[in-house]
């Protein structure tokens, strides 16, 4: 079946014009439509079609996906259903090669032995991973050839020339090239630069196997030029839209006439004068390895599941991370800003919480205390500093409760750059102090308005971002997620807090290291940060609090390590909360810096070795957390922070009073004042807690 589609390009080369290759979301506009579509592109002269599988998180993709993708998931689209869509297109005639496109996660929580195969009993040909890592790119492709079934690799600008040759060595049918570093989405006009690429690319796969060209065709005349330097063209965006703008019932007949314009329209084809074999001849064991400093996996977790155009992005950004901290000056620059920060950061010990408790002895690590009221001032002025020697001078991040975009807004401030933030419109709305805050700053923020409008979808649009704008912008990621180098990366500048912790409490209990250490757990920056320089300490136990919501017995938390699975998300693997088709699930957390429905996979590593123990604490239980700092102590935490203190105070409870325990208080509550008042008379009345907010003369009564 992969021969087919080597076949036909042989066909239309021999026609005298390029193949065309067109891209359709399985599902949209409705699940009833596809094979009515997939009929008309078929009798409109497609060459193959690229029959996309919706994911809830596509970062490779503009907005016209994005918007088919979460319809068709709308519409109940699945796995097996799209499986079932080719069964039903080839029982309806269809006869062209069919190539199942999308995301990993999904195959890989169907299983890729069995999507293999049942693919191949459908009728499908093959398969396109948009973010498939070379080294797992291999293992995939031989399951498909084993099937008969073509892996289709994809290439984009960028692609180093080691990476260019291992994808022409596993290709068996032809290579998808992306014309341009960005997302998908139809342009007004296509790159020049598709000459060039194409020949380079060629000249490093032995110009054997037949190269089709995506991302920003959309007309006859785009046709016609990428063609002349390509054996195939590719199309989607444009055709997902007049699909989608067209009536019901009317659908594959708008894909047959807009098909016969690209083919048949004004103008001659100038198709390159490539060979290629008619048969191909798979390396079978092809050899591939990249150089890293840092390893990035973590066990079993970690790696780097992007799409192509984002690898250029993070080898430049590796290369600089791992330049910077082999360099002294970076350390005593970085260094130089401690007393900016307010390092190190206050330690003590919690009197009255420890009384409270009435067990073990509680310790405060205070970097609610910080410049900008967090931990996060840390990170974010180390990497705006790894920019500096980068020479770039635009800064973006993604923010959710919003500390971290303060911190970036403030380092980028301090630095002379400008600064985006990207921010779920969810998140806007209650943390809107920090919105302004950064406004105040100079910062840029943008409320994005699709999916959950939380933290995740402002990372989703923050990484589409960064690989359209990667020569003037750095990415200030805030958290330990993300692909390779971030969780190493943000870690590293983050473990100040742990040796710190760990130095101050040593130096105040006669050189012995505590028994418990604990701290709250998003995506993992504060967490991995204090954890980390406890790890070889196998007397010191350590717990991760996690946001449970309204209890994980719900759909309404953001508890992944308590109860999450194995998962690719955001272009690494870890425990991802998702459903059985490996969709992302929505989340809930009263904080806007707990929800999110991934983690860092250094975390995830010690959760399946059992180094951390990991809890879940509810939105109740967190605002009882709240209320024990502020009113035993004076401190008012924010709800983050929160979810570590009551954690702490169950545990102490348990334990003896000549042990001990340190709490991360990561950041401090002012932001999250407005966001306790519209809750308590929810939540209130489940901790016993009569507050409710009054303002003008009702609070003097």
């Amino acid at each position: 079946m992969a021969s087919e589609l080597r076949a036909a390009f042989t066909k239309a080369k021999n026609e005298g014009r390029n193949a065309l290759v067109t891209f359709i979301t399985a599902g949209y506009p409705t699940i009833e439509d596809t094979v009515p579509i997939l009929k008309g592109l078929q009798d409109g002269g497609v060459d193959i079609i690229e029959l996309g599988i919706p994911f809830s998180d596509p970062i490779a993709d503009g907005p016209t996906i994005q918007v088919a993708n979460t319809k068709a998931l709308d519409n109940g689209i699945t796995v097996p259903k799209c499986i079932e869509l080719v069964k039903l297109a080839r029982k309806a005639g269809v006869t062209i090669p069919i190539i199942l496109m999308g995301y990993y996660n999904p195959i890989l929580i169907y299983g890729e032995q069995k999507m293999v195969e049942d693919s191949k009993a459908a009728g499908a040909n093959g398969f396109i991973v948009v973010d498939l890592p070379p080294e797992e790119a291999v293992k995939f492709r031989d399951t498909c050839s084993g099937a008969g079934l073509s892996y289709v690799p994809l290439v984009a600008p960028s692609t180093t020339d080691d990476r260019l040759k291992l994808l022409g060595e596993i290709s068996d049918s032809f290579i998808y090239v992306v014309s341009r570093m960005g997302v998908t989405g139809a342009q007004t006009a296509v790159t020049s630069a598709v000459g060039g690429l194409c020949k380079h690319i060629r000249s490093l796969t032995g110009g054997k196997t037949p190269l089709a060209v995506g991302f920003g065709v959309s007309t006859r005349e785009h046709f016609l030029s990428v063609g002349n330097s390509s054996d195939g063209v590719v199309i989607g965006s444009k055709l997902v839209t007049l699909i989608g703008e067209s009536k019901p019932g009317e659908r594959g007949e708008t894909a047959k006439k807009y098909v016969q314009s690209i083919l048949n329209g004004d103008g001659s084809p100038n198709i390159p004068n490539s060979t290629f074999d008619q048969q191909s001849s798979l390396k079978e064991k092809p050899e591939f390895h990249e150089d890293h400093k840092h390893n990035p996996r973590f066990g079993d977790f970690g790696g780097q599941y992007v799409p192509e155009a984002l690898h250029a992005c993070l080898r430049e950004l590796e290369d600089a991370f791992e330049s910077a901290i082999a360099d002294p000056t970076f350390w005593e620059e970085f260094r130089s800003l401690y007393q900016y920060i307010g390092r190190p950061s206050s330690f003590h010990k919690a009197e009255r919480l420890s009384e409270y408790a009435g067990g073990a002895q509680i310790w405060l690590k205070r970097e609610d205390l910080n410049h900008t009221g967090s931990h996060k001032i840390n990170n974010a002025l180390a990497q705006v500093l790894i920019a500096k020697r980068l020479g770039k001078k635009d800064i973006i991040a993604e923010t959710g409760a919003g500390q971290h975009g303060v911190a970036t807004a403030t380092a980028a401030a301090k630095f002379g750059m400008t600064c985006t933030v990207f921010m779920g419109a969810e998140d806007v709305r209650r943390q809107a102090l920090n919105v302004f805050r950064m406004r105040i700053l100079g910062a840029k923020v943008i409320a994005i308005q699709n999916g959950t409008k939380t933290l995740r979808d402002a990372t989703s649009e923050a990484f589409r971002y960064w690989v359209s704008h990667l020569k003037t912008t750095h990415y200030v990621v805030g958290s330990a997620i993300g692909p390779h180098p971030y969780p190493t990366l943000v870690r590293t500048f983050q473990s100040v807090i742990g040796q710190e912790a760990r130095e101050q409490y040593m130096k105040l209990n006669d050189g012995k290291l505590p028994d418990l250490v604990v701290a709250c757990v998003g995506g993992g920056s504060n967490s991995s940060g204090t954890f980390y320089p406890f790890e070889n300490d196998k007397s010191v136990k350590m717990m991760g609090c996690e946001a449970g919501g309204d209890g994980i017995n719900t759909e309404r938390h953001s508890a992944t390590l308590t109860a999450g699975e194995p998962g690719v998300f955001h272009g690494v693997k870890t425990y991802v909360l998702q459903n059985s088709d490996g969709q992302i699930h929505d989340t809930h957390s009263v904080s806007a810096g707990l929800d999110y429905p991934g983690v860092g996979p250094e975390l995830a590593k010690w959760k399946a070795t059992g180094r951390v123990k990991f809890i879940a604490v509810t939105d109740a239980e967190a605002l009882e957390g709240f209320r024990l700092l502020s009113q035993y102590e004076g401190i008012i935490p924010a709800l983050e922070s929160s979810h570590a203190v009551y954690g702490a105070v169950q545990e102490a409870k348990k334990m003896s009073k000549d042990q001990n325990i340190i709490i991360t208080v990561s950041g401090r509550g002012d932001k999250d004042v407005q966001s306790v008042a519209e809750v308590l008379p929810v939540l209130g009345p489940k901790i016993n807690w009569d507050l409710r907010f009054q303002s003008g003369e009702d609070a003097s009564k």
